[in-house]
């Protein structure tokens, strides 16, 4: 069943905008609870002085087997090569493969090493939900066959327009760009031409670079690790162990702008990417607000990449200069994990990285002008220590009591660490207004017990209005964990469809305005986490009550309007008035009108 046309049991109603003379089609789905909301305190609503020991329970329930998830990401350590490549793993990630409304899942499935060092891919796992309630793996009815490439990563993004969602897989191997045919098959593409290297990638983005209305590609190369150069490296018992990435030189990353018709070109050396990185992760968004997406890239002991956009491609990288390169002590880290988010609220997008054990995890705040400053140990980033390892990681406010929230998939990379456990928790960081503090979990519950976590993806599965996550580990099965925090606040969820912009809207950026205080910002971004990729939808979350002249009513009890503004990677402005209960939003950018009048862009 269509869950666009049907919200099962929620309240459903299609509401039509004008502005600028067209019609904007907004489909809102209000959410029932079957749990009445919690009035926000003002202890809730500010921040508080000092940080307390009120700790609440996390409220995510692994349910993989039961709605039909069965996946195990495979490293190929049977034979105890001790490889680099056994340790980054794969990713997941969340999208509507079917356009049936309902968040597909797709986990990448890594490979095999034989004694006599071949190495062989194993199939990637294609899962199609059904209504919110169970999942079907179809890669074999999709053909969805993957074998062919030692998988890492997972990148969604619509490079062709036509509206339904591309991927591509990246790996130990040559990348596999896969056109969505939109009859329920993936086609393998050869898109990115037969002169594409089968280098080490790792983490992709999809943005549109250049801003021509097509979705670009920035992948990220690892390390040149081969069998061929592969030394014998030792642990402190003198045990053969996995080599660390200093033991490499690094790979340069690629980008590839689009031709327009699914094809690409290979402009990396044009542009200005610098050659001396060992990626691992990428984010794609516009962090100086100039109105271009940016690129930030995580590496691995080496110093962290931002390239600034001039709008038309060409990227100049200040990473050193605008303080994200290194930590706060001046040294690089061994980054891995990234995501975008705005944890002060105060309009300017943040960055966050995860790191290796004895690496403070990063925060850097941005000051504006394309300056941050590493902010880790004033956040209470630091007070975690230094035991983890981290991976994917998301960034979102999974309790909606309006902060932003993190969560990070932790897990060692070599086989007998002396520092910190192979095998480690999750995290679940909760930000009160002030600090993020470590929020502990149920006895036995999935944040409770230690993984080789790896790549997570967020995104509502299940469709009652709170994010969900997915997380893969090595050689276990991933995990699917569904939110079951009792809703503080409500939530609205925004999709955005371009039209003279790129289809995927990434790069648009989307302001929420309130009665009172700042507005909430976000931003669609290409990339993002660690191998991994999130559903695109922009979640808000609003204030459950409104105090007017000393009585405080039920947010559900007022008809209220809130004022949200777009705007498009194409630079079109856009500002529409929505109602404020529990909803979903999908808005079409208007299309632009030339000299004569005559309408121009895609259609939707």
């Amino acid at each position: 069943m269509n869950k666009m046309n049907s919200c099962d049991g929620r309240e459903r109603a299609l509401l039509w905008l004008r502005h600028s003379g067209l019609v904007v089609a907004i489909l809102l789905c209000a959410c029932r609870r079957d749990r009445e909301p919690i009035v926000t305190s003002a202890e809730d609503s500010l921040a508080s002085d000092a940080i307390t020991d009120v700790n609440e329970s996390i409220a995510f329930v692994e349910r993989s087997k039961e709605l039909g998830v069965v996946a195990t990401y495979r490293n190929g350590e049977e034979q105890n090569h001790c490889t680099l490549l056994e340790s980054l793993g794969g990713g997941v990630g969340w999208f509507d493969f079917d356009r049936d409304g309902w968040l597909d899942l797709v986990t990448a499935g890594g490979g095999i090493i034989s004694q006599e060092n071949q190495i062989t891919g194993l199939s990637c796992a294609l899962f199609q939900n059904r209504s919110g309630q169970a999942f079907q793996n179809v890669f074999q009815q999709a053909g969805f066959h993957t074998e062919s490439l030692y998988s890492h990563g997972i990148a969604i993004g619509d490079f062709d327009n036509d509206g339904f969602p591309d991927l591509i897989v990246t790996g130990y191997g040559v990348p596999q760009l896969w056109h969505n045919a939109g009859d329920g098959t993936l086609i393998l593409a050869a898109g990115l031409g037969s002169g594409i290297d089968d280098r080490w990638s790792s983490s992709a983005g999809w943005a549109d670079l250049n801003g021509d209305g097509n979705l670009d590609l920035y992948l990220a190369r690892y390390v040149n690790w081969s069998f061929e150069n592969h030394p014998f490296c030792q642990d402190s018992k003198a045990a053969r162990d996995i080599c660390p990435p200093r033991s490499f030189e690094g790979l340069p990353d690629s980008v590839y702008f689009s031709n327009g018709s699914g094809s690409f070109r290979d402009v990396s050396a044009e542009i200005g990417l610098r050659t001396d990185g060992k990626g691992l992760g990428v984010l794609l968004a516009d962090v100086d607000l100039d109105g271009d997406v940016d690129a930030y890239v995580a590496n691995d002991t080496t110093d962290n990449f931002l390239y600034f956009n001039d709008g038309r491609g060409s990227l100049e990288e200040g990473g050193l200069l605008s303080g994200v390169a290194l930590d706060d002590n001046g040294i690089p880290n061994g980054s891995m994990g990234i995501d975008l988010c705005d944890f002060n609220r105060d309009g300017l997008p943040d960055i966050w990285v995860t790191n290796y054990e004895r690496e403070y995890f990063a925060i850097y705040r941005n000051e504006g002008r394309g300056q941050f400053l590493h902010v880790s140990r004033r956040y209470g980033i630091t007070d975690l220590g230094g035991l983890f390892v981290g991976f994917g990681t998301v960034c979102e406010d999974f309790n909606t009591d309006g902060f932003t929230d993190i969560v990070v998939a932790n897990g060692h990379v070599i086989k007998f660490p002396d520092a910190s456990p192979r095998m480690q928790l999750p995290l679940y960081l909760r930000f009160n207004g002030e600090r993020f503090q470590r929020e502990q979990a149920a006895n036995g519950s999935y944040f409770d017990t230690v993984h080789e976590g790896r790549g997570a993806a967020a995104g509502d599965y299940d469709g009652d209005g709170d994010i969900d996550l997915a997380v893969s580990h090595l050689n276990a099965p991933v995990a699917v964990l569904e939110n079951r925090f009792i809703a503080k606040n409500h939530s609205i969820l925004v999709e955005l469809i371009g039209t003279s912009s790129n289809r995927d809207a990434v790069g648009a950026r989307v302001d929420l305005f309130q009665d009172s205080g700042p507005p909430m910002s976000r931003q669609i971004v290409g990339g993002g986490s660690y191998l991994s990729h999130s559903d695109r939808r922009l979640n808000f979350t609003l204030p459950d009550t409104i105090e007017m002249a000393d009585d405080a009513k039920p947010f559900s009890d007022l008809a209220r309007s809130l004022r949200l503004t777009v705007q498009w990677p194409s630079g079109t402005n856009q500002t529409l008035t929505v109602p404020s209960t529990n909803h979903f939003i999908r808005i079409v950018e208007p299309l632009a009108s030339d000299a004569q009048g005559l309408q121009r862009g895609r259609q939707p």
